[in-house]
This record gives C-alpha cells, sequence and structure tokens, in this order.
C-alpha cells in the first residue's frame, strides 16, 4: 500500500520525541531521543494510516484551497444571496396625529405662497437683469482680452500679420483702449 516513492524514507533512522500523533505538540527540551529504524515490513500496518492522517492534514486542504483560488465559477453569497433585505420590509404604520397633520400642511401652502411671492418679486428681477449683463459684459472684456493677446502675438482671428509696422500699432493701440489695458 506505500508507494515506492517513498522507499528512500522506510528504511531512515527518526528521532522521536513525545507523542508522535500529536504533531504540533512542544517537544520539551529534555526529551529523550530514541533512534528508531523503520522498515518497510514493519510499516505496511501502521504505514497506511499514518499515511493516510499526512494526506488528510497536508494535502487535501491545499488541494481544496486551489479549488476555490483556481475556479472560474463565482463564489454565491450564501443561502441568503436572493433575500432583498430588511430594507425592503415595510414598517409598522405609526399613528396619525390630526393636529401634526394640520401644521404641515399649512407650513406647506406657506412655503409655497413664499417662494411665488419670490420668483415674483422685484428684487429677483433686477438681480437676474444685473446678472444677465454683466455675463454679456465678462464676455466681452475676456474676447477684447483674448484679441489683443493674439494681434501682439501675431495669431487667432485678430492676427496683425498682413499690416503694415504703423497700421499694427495703430490697431494694437485701439484694442488696448478697447480692452481697458493702459501701458
Amino acid at each position: 500500500m506505500v508507494s515506492s516513492s517513498f522507499s528512500p524514507l522506510l528504511s531512515a533512522n527518526f528521532t522521536v520525541c513525545g507523542n508522535p500523533n500529536n504533531l504540533h505538540a512542544i517537544i520539551p527540551s529534555g526529551c529523550n531521543k530514541k533512534h528508531t529504524h523503520f522498515s518497510e515490513s514493519s510499516l505496511s500496518s501502521s504505514s497506511s494510516l499514518s499515511f493516510q492522517r499526512v494526506i488528510h492534514k497536508a494535502v487535501v486542504p491545499l488541494a481544496a484551497s486551489a479549488t476555490v483560488l483556481l475556479s472560474p465559477v463565482p463564489a454565491k453569497a450564501g443561502f441568503l444571496s436572493g433575500f432583498s433585505g430588511i430594507e425592503s420590509v415595510p414598517g409598522p404604520e405609526l399613528p396619525q396625529i390630526e393636529f401634526l397633520n394640520r401644521f404641515n400642511e399649512e407650513n406647506q401652502k406657506k412655503y409655497a405662497e413664499f417662494d411665488a411671492r419670490f420668483k415674483e418679486s422685484s428684487l429677483l428681477k433686477k438681480l437676474l437683469e444685473k446678472s444677465k449683463e454683466n455675463k454679456e459684459k465678462n464676455r466681452q472684456e475676456i474676447e477684447n482680452k483674448y484679441c489683443l493677446r493674439g494681434a501682439e502675438w501675431g495669431v487667432g482671428d485678430c492676427s496683425a500679420e498682413g499690416m503694415s509696422p504703423e497700421e499694427r500699432e495703430n490697431f494694437i493701440s485701439m484694442l488696448k483702449q478697447k480692452a481697458g489695458v493702459n501701458e
């Protein structure tokens, strides 16, 4: 029953300390060392049990771990994987208090009225108009600044490449005045 690949191990001397059945026991320092010679004939009956224990303790967990890690099948969440969770269960119906319901409805009406009044207010209309004007003014200022830069560098829509040096200087000074840049 013992494989021939283990035959070099069968004729070796082993030192036995403590209980050989408990492989994880701490061996005391004053252990009586007993040299034992194992032969194939003495191991034939007990080696099959020991060999099976070694297989169960070493090879089976390793094979199971490798199977789990290398398996292409995704892991499942278990028997609760289809359970939607406690959040989907509706809670108990709370008692309705008439006073609080009326108070909530009155507040909702007040807020709706305040919102409507604010949307129609002259202050909001002034602020929105001013915002639109500022947006257009800021857009024009940025456009003028980039046009001046393009003219100075000789690139873009405002390039002064085809102009004479005198026309170029007049054009750039006009763009500076328009952009509000003073030298």
